[in-house]
Formats: C-alpha cells, structure tokens, sequence
C-alpha cells in the first residue's frame, strides 16, 4: 500500500508545512549559538585562538559522534513507531539541553550540552523521512529542496540572531534557543498528523538500527554505495564553514559576532534561495542527474574563492557559488530515496544520517587541525585558507565520482 493512497493530498500539504516549520526552527536554534559557541571556548580558555580551535573540534567530533550512533537508530524506530514521536520527543530534547548550555559554568558542562544536542538533532534525519513519505518519488527533489530552504531559513536568521543577542551576553542565545526548541515541540503536539500507515511499518531491529548496521542497506543496491560515497564528500566538504569559520573570519578579517552571524545569514540567503527556487526547475529541465553534477563543479569552485580570498570582500564573493552547492543535495537525496523501498525509507534517512556523522566526526579534526597548522608557527607557508582548499578537493573528487556513476531514474525498488 502506499503512502499517497493513505494519506489524502491536503493533510500531506499541511505535514509538509509542518515538516518545513519544524526544521527550520531547529536549524535557527541551531544556528543562533554558531557565532557565540566559538567564542564562549575561546573565553573559558583564556583568549587562545589557536587553542580554542583545537578544542572546539574536539566538541564537533563528539557532537558528531552522537549523530552517527543515533541516526539510525531514530530511522528504525520511526520505521517501526511511526515518524511523530520521534520528532516531538526529539524538538522538546533540544530544548532542555540549550538551557544547561545556557548555565554551563565551565567547558566540562558545555560538553554535555553537546552531546545532549547531538543526540537529539539527529531526529532531523528522520523529518527527511517523513518528507519521503508523504511526496511521490518524481517531485522528491523540489520537497528535498524546499527542505532546504528551511535549513537555509534557520541559518539566515540564527547566526544573525545569535551574533546580536551574543553582542549582549554570550549566554542570551542559548536561552532564545531554547524557546524556540520548546515552542516547536508543542507546535507539533497540535499539528502534526503521523505520515507513516501501520500497515507500512516494520518491527525494530538492531542489526538494522546500530550505525554500521544500516550502512548494509547502501550496499543492497549497486548504485546507493556510489550515491552515498557523493554525498558524504560533499557533506565533509561542507563542514568546514561550522567548524572554523568563525574563528577564521575573526582571525583573518578582525571581523566580531555580529559580522559572522550576518555573513552567515547571507549563506543561508543564498542556499534558501538555490534549494527554494532552483532545485526543481532545474530538475526537471536537465535531470536530477546533470542537477547533481552541476552543483558539486560549483562548491568546488565557491571553495577555492573562499582558499585565497585575502579580504572580507573577496570572501563574500565566493557565496553565491557555494550557495549553488546547493543544488547537489536534493538532486543525490532523491536518487537514493527513488532505490529503496516505503518501509525502508527511515532506514535509508538513518543511515544517510550515519555518513553524516561520520563526515561531521572527521570534519572539526581536519579543518580545526589544518587551521591551526596554518596559522602555527611551523606552518612552512602561513595559509589561513587552508581548510577551505581542502574543501575543495573534496568537492572535485564528488564530482569525478558522480561523473563516473550510471544514474539511470527509477522508482523505489520492491520490497526483498
């Protein structure tokens, strides 16, 4: 049975909607501490920026870390439970935790505080979901893009509300966080209808719910491993703007909270837009396919501006083309969701989530480490941009690899 003939097209509409909300709220509680996270560390250490960097990916690992163990295991159970407890129980878990970010009073606390975020952002796997399952598999991509303009949304308003409130006190946007995390948990008490059938729901299993687990799953078709090996490049590509961004704007353009957060907006402007207004005219254009390809050779090329811009300026004009990135993250989300089945869907997002983590565990090492390194006393070439060469690479190689994938459009595969 599938999902469009239980779910009849206005409630889908509204799940949407909610789905779009709700991420978007996460995502502008998570962006308001990106401009003040840094720097709180940075404080509790003493004013070493070098040090800090250091340490602030020691939390990005760890955060990471909770994101890959739980991922799939959120995917199966909303499998087996059904998407809107997850969710709900997720959003009010985000909310206690801002608040004992708000009252860390030293690095150990704020440790904590990571590791509860880590573990309860990771139901955002699981809206991924729930998008699969209330949208036919040929408008996937432009629901994969609208997604994102929910991400981009959190993350035009977050930073540039956190770097406001982080003006005021460092601690303020914790507390902000936290009412919106609590808000959109009680939003969903009233309104969000559950997207996955009975009948379509599969026992929980934890062979499919560890993370290593429900990578099988990428590997029970010839063409998700190749899919999944794209994403995940892209995706540790793209940790470099979390994990040293605003360390680096501060270092090498003297820029303050307010500046980031601003900046920061003007990436999730871009994204918001790309993934809001391109994604599936251009699908539908060229294919999810050229779609795909056409956004990687553009981060490729938006990271490099970002390596060797000298001044702030050059810096911003490196965004719109990391924006058009973008475009690759819907496009590869809808060729994978298009390969398995209704009923796997939770899995397939939990183990997407997994890649996630893994490439979020490696992201903060590398490119807190390499700049660092670059900006240590033993570098033999002093080259704050560093981490975003190595973004590109990354980039590049995505792109061979999807270049040399067949990527044929199909529908979900049968079940077994």
């Amino acid at each position: 049975m599938s999902v469009e003939s239980v779910v009849p097209l206005a409630p889908r509409k509204a799940a949407l909607a909610f789905i779009f909300v709700t991420i978007a709220l996460d995502m502008l509680a998570l962006g308001m501490i990106v401009p003040v996270l840094p720097k709180l560390i940075e404080d509790f250490l003493g004013g070493d920026t070098a040090r800090a960097a250091r340490i602030f990916g020691y939390f990005g690992i760890v955060w990471a870390a909770m994101q890959f163990v739980s991922m799939p295991v959120m995917g199966a159970l909303s499998d087996r439970f059904g998407r809107r407890p997850v969710i709900l129980i997720s959003n009010f878990g985000l909310g206690l935790d801002y608040m004992v970010m708000a009252v860390a009073p030293n690095l150990g606390w704020l440790l904590v505080g990571r590791i509860l975020s880590g573990i309860c952002a990771a139901s955002i796997s699981t809206g991924m979901a729930y998008v699969a399952d209330v949208t036919p598999a040929e408008r996937r991509s432009a629901a994969f893009g609208m997604i994102g303009v929910a991400f981009g949304l959190g993350f035009v308003l977050g930073p540039a509300l956190g770097g406001l409130l982080g003006n005021v006190d460092p601690r303020l946007p914790f507390w902000a966080a936290a009412a919106f995390s609590l808000a959109n948990g009680l939003y969903g008490l009233l309104v969000l209808p559950e997207s996955l059938p009975p009948a379509a729901r599969r026992p929980f299993e934890w062979r499919r719910a560890n993370p290593l687990g429900s990578l099988r799953l990428l590997r029970s078709h010839p063409e998700l491993g190749g899919l999944a090996s794209v994403s995940f490049l892209a995706s540790l590509a793209h940790n470099a703007l979390p994990a040293i961004f605003v360390l680096y704007a501060m270092y090498r353009y003297d820029w303050n909270a307010s500046a980031v957060g601003l900046t920061l907006a003007a990436v999730g402007v871009t994204a918001a837009v790309v993934q809001g207004a391109m994604v599936g005219p251009l699908v539908r254009k060229v294919g999810e396919r050229r779609t795909l390809l056409i956004g990687l050779a553009l981060g490729a090329c938006g990271f490099a501006v970002y390596a060797f811009a000298q001044t702030g300026a050059l810096f911003l004009a490196g965004i719109p083309l990391v924006g058009l990135s973008g475009l690759a993250g819907p496009a590869v989300q809808s060729l994978m969701s298009r390969r398995v089945t209704p009923s796997e869907q939770g899995e397939l997002q939990g183990a997407n989530g997994a890649l996630f983590g893994i490439s979020a565990m490696i992201g903060p090492g590398l490119f807190t480490q390499t700049f660092a390194y670059s900006i240590g006393g033993h570098a033999p070439w002093h080259f704050p941009g560093a981490p975003f060469l190595v973004s590109c690479v990354l980039f590049g190689a995505a792109l061979w690899l999807a270049a040399t994938q067949s990527l044929e459009p199909v529908t979900a595969r049968s079940p077994g």
